[in-house]
């Protein structure tokens, strides 16, 4: 049996739907934030670095979205959800699964960390925190995830999903940086086609079901 180590509004739930998506039967232990919205200690009974999504799977701990997605889809997918060898559509399927995490969230954490900062330090000190927050989103954070959505949204105009025509496990694995970047702000009438991408992951079956397997997902702001 597959056990998904799953922290609550997390990357993980992306595994869940990974699940779903192969027609898995899988566990799910369910980890709920500290008031901080840090991952709880137990975690880290579970994996050293005490954070989510894990997947233990016979003698296999795993770590880290990407390689999850990779090792399920490799050992169960039996050639679903990802592009054949040699194709150029292999290549941009192993881009995506790289550049979600390296290159995309990255930005939208600081994002989420500067946008926090005037409420996490003593009041006296909050309209310098607030000028140091607009300032870092103005000058730098802002114009580069501004320039990243366009890129993305230029990705989809010759084809349906990210890797090519067929939804692979990268379009899984570039849905939580989008989604949490619509829950921040609409993508509206500019990003038209990351909209319709938003919509029709979250009218897919598999994804419904690993929601109500996850439980209530609420993308931090």
């Amino acid at each position: 049996m597959i056990t998904v180590h799953h922290l609550e509004s997390s990357r993980s739930q992306r595994v869940l739907w990974m699940l779903e998506e192969l027609g898995l039967d899988y566990e799910v232990r369910l980890y709920k934030r500290e008031p901080t919205m840090q991952a709880p200690a137990s975690l880290r009974a579970v994996h050293p670095l005490g954070k989510s999504p894990v997947v233990s799977d016979g003698e296999v701990t795993l770590a880290e979205s990407g390689a999850i997605l990779e090792y399920l889809v490799e050992t169960y997918g039996n050639g679903r959800f990802v592009p054949a060898p040699g194709t150029p559509e292999r290549l941009r399927y192993r881009y995506f699964l790289h550049y979600a995490e390296g290159s995309l969230m990255p930005l939208l954490f600081l994002k989420l960390v500067f946008n926090r900062l005037p409420e996490r330090v003593p009041w006296a000190m909050r309209p310098v925190a607030r000028a140091i927050s607009a300032g870092a989103d103005h000058a730098l954070l802002a114009p580069q995830i501004s320039n990243h959505f366009a890129f993305l949204e230029s990705e989809l105009a010759g084809r349906d999903w990210f890797a090519g025509p067929d939804f692979t496990a990268a379009d899984i694995q570039m849905s939580f940086p989008i989604e949490a970047a619509a829950a921040r702000a609409a993508l509206g009438d500019k990003l038209p086609r990351l909209e319709d991408f938003v919509a029709r992951i979250q009218a897919r079956p598999a994804y419904k079901r690993a929601l109500e397997k996850g439980g209530p997902y609420t993308m931090l702001r």
